[in-house]
């Protein structure tokens, strides 16, 4: 009884002591340490002073790019990226980027603890209801596609031959759907998107129909799942959204599907980079490494019997930190008895914990991703630690692929706004995107939300704009002057070559080629 009396007596502490502490101490120092981040990666200037991919814009859009607002004050976020035509689209046009006012004062909103506990733990009575599609895989293994539908619609499937795009959402590696991802699925629907929650194998209460679970950054599940979606929905664009630690996955999967992932554009929710480190270091607040080893144990207990035939569960459930139930899953190298088949890509016969990184780090194939990829990151979260040391910014320095929203605050997937009650933002939707739904506009938006949907709206009206120009500077080519234009019109259809359509053309859908990278 005195153990439960000091642990509410600290509870309170907490809920009391530690919003003033951040407003009054640590509030202005990552002010500073955001502002000099983004003055140290702010673009190259040109004898004028002016930033050289800038020299066009506005005086707003140039006061972004320094990180500061253009009253002067010290901004709260920053957007930290390599110079390219499609970052200076994007400072332009995302207008939610530069419109974050994160809670401060004395509230439980701004302790990064309680705000991280709240958005992954508390209820969330949630007008969206599931639609489950389970997916057998190439050994027999299942994974499931939970497709969000609004609870008042009564027609239950979408078309196949519906436009609308496909928003991917992949959440925690520890299979636990949070609050922020109902949330996301039911702003995603208002906006007219088709949300998807991929759930990994055992995960969300998928049937565990093999011996194998899937590895931290094993994209072959997904790679599987993606190309259901594809043909499903062939006729709409696909876009991804992850969450917490489920980014190793979906950056494991861009890094080796490189130009063939049939996405347009992907976002990562407060993503954890470095994940090897992130395991071996352990959290920094031992409380929620406890709560997640504990989850973790409890969804691995009702398969406790079928996984002892391939590790030795006393070993799994007896650990105490992330790393112990990492290794037990998959770097075993005396288990019980052999690995079944198909499993021999496993830690359990083929190596150590570090080989077992080397192939399930998520950022080992960074190079081949091709796609713009937005990671949406606080100072102080407590889950992924300190900035210098868990975030590449060398990554968003010189790869035009990936941009840094960076905020002051926002704790791990919360971003909680002063204002978020009644913020609609300036938020538009992507060309092809039916209009929003009535029913849940009226419902609360994450700020993060809104930036990442602005994000793929932006994204996909520059390779829109990007395609006319092209396309009409081929057709001034083609229908120019001279005898050879002429020829070209009146030659025979028939000697053009024909093409089988098909609903997986690749260069249909990256038909860019990657010009924002300029």
């Amino acid at each position: 009884m005195l153990e439960w009396l000091v642990a509410l007596c600290v509870v309170i502490l907490v809920v009391l002591i530690w919003p003033g502490s951040k407003y009054f101490g640590t509030e202005r120092q990552s002010d500073t340490l955001l502002q000099g981040l983004e003055i140290s990666q702010q673009t190259p200037t040109d004898k004028t002073g002016k930033c050289v991919s800038e020299r066009e814009e506005s005086d707003g859009a140039h006061a972004a790019c320094a990180g500061v607002g253009t009253d002067g004050k010290a901004r709260t976020v920053a957007l930290i990226c390599k110079p390219s035509a499609l970052a200076n689209y994007l400072l332009k046009h995302c207008r939610t980027f530069s419109n974050y006012s994160p809670c401060v004062g004395w509230t439980w909103r701004a302790s990064a603890l309680l705000q991280s506990v709240y958005k992954a733990c508390w209820p969330y009575d949630s007008p969206v209801q599931f639609v489950r599609d389970n997916l057998q895989l190439s050994d027999d293994g299942l994974v499931a596609l939970d497709w969000a539908v609004p609870s008042y619609q009564k027609r239950r499937r979408t078309s196949s031959h519906s436009t609308s795009p496909v928003l991917l959402i992949i959440p925690n590696s520890f299979g636990k759907i949070t609050r922020n991802v109902l949330k996301l699925c039911e702003t995603a629907l208002s906006h007219g998107y088709l949300p998807a929650v991929f759930n990994r194998r055992s995960h969300n209460g998928t049937p565990l129909t093999t011996l194998k679970l899937q590895q931290f950054g094993d994209p072959a599940d997904l790679r599987e799942a993606v190309r259901y979606i594809r043909h499903r929905q062939p006729a709409g664009r696909l876009y991804a959204v992850s969450e917490s630690t489920g980014s190793g996955l979906l950056l494991s999967y861009l890094g080796e599907c490189g130009s063939s992932s049939y996405m347009t554009a992907a976002v990562c929710l407060s993503p954890v980079f470095r994940c090897q480190n992130w395991f071996e270091n352990g959290l920094c607040m031992w409380p929620l490494q406890w709560a997640l080893v504990l989850y973790q144990k409890i969804c691995l207990s009702r398969y406790k019997t079928v996984l002892g035939e391939t590790i030795q569960t006393d070993t799994l459930f007896s650990s105490y930190s992330l790393r112990g139930l990492e290794e037990a899953l998959f770097c075993q190298t005396g288990s019980a008895t052999a690995a079944p088949a198909g499993t021999s890509s496993s830690c359990n016969t083929s190596g150590t914990w570090d080989a077992y990184w080397e192939r399930n780090e998520p950022l080992r194939d960074v190079d081949e991703v091709a796609i713009p990829v937005l990671s949406v990151c606080a100072q102080d979260d407590p889950v992924r630690g300190d900035i210098q040391s868990t975030i590449p910014m060398e990554l968003f320095e010189t790869n035009p692929h990936f941009f840094l929203l960076l905020t002051s605050r926002g704790s791990h997937c919360g971003f909680s706004t002063q204002s978020e009650g009644s913020a609609s933002g300036a938020l538009g939707t992507v060309s092809s995107v039916a209009p929003p739904t009535s029913g849940m506009e009226s419902r609360r938006t994450n700020w993060s939300h809104r930036a990442l949907l602005e994000f793929f709206r932006a994204t996909t009206d520059f390779f829109a704009a990007e395609e006319r120009a092209k396309q009409l500077a081929a057709r001034r080519r083609g229908l120019g002057g001279g005898a050879g234009g002429r020829a070209f019109r009146h030659r025979s259809v028939s000697t053009c070559k024909r093409v089988p359509a098909c609903s997986h053309n690749i260069h249909a859908i990256y038909n860019w080629q990657r010009s924002y990278t300029r």
